[in-house]
């Protein structure tokens, strides 16, 4: 199984970016989708999740600013991230899970710049 996370990079405050997390390897329509982050000298952070039938859920800090999608033809979830403020500032990481199957990618480094 291998995840591959893309799409981030520097943004300015108030800027957008889009991550892209494709998988293979596995049957991606099972399995939940989902996009944590870590911050330096943070935990790591819960930042959203979608079912395989495409229900979101988001964490409070970025409902509202950040969207989770996914296309279950091309193995691929997506995070929209608008609005972006500095404390957004993180690696994020998208993993896949069922049951009692669990695959993490390798992060992609988000940075805001005030």
């Amino acid at each position: 199984v291998q995840l591959q996370a893309s799409g981030g990079g520097l943004v300015q405050a108030g800027g957008s970016l889009r991550l892209s997390c494709a998988a293979s390897g596995l049957m991606f329509s099972y399995f939940y989708m989902n996009w944590y982050r870590q911050a330096p000298g943070k935990q790591r952070e819960l930042v959203a999740i979608i079912s395989g039938d495409g229900n979101p859920h988001y964490a409070d800090s970025v409902k509202g600013r950040f969207t989770i999608s996914r296309d279950n033809a091309k193995n691929t979830v997506y995070l929209q991230m608008n609005s972006l403020k500095p404390e957004d500032t993180a690696i994020y990481y998208c993993i896949a899970y069922y049951n009692s199957y669990n695959y993490w990618g390798q992060g992609t480094l988000v940075t805001v710049s005030s």
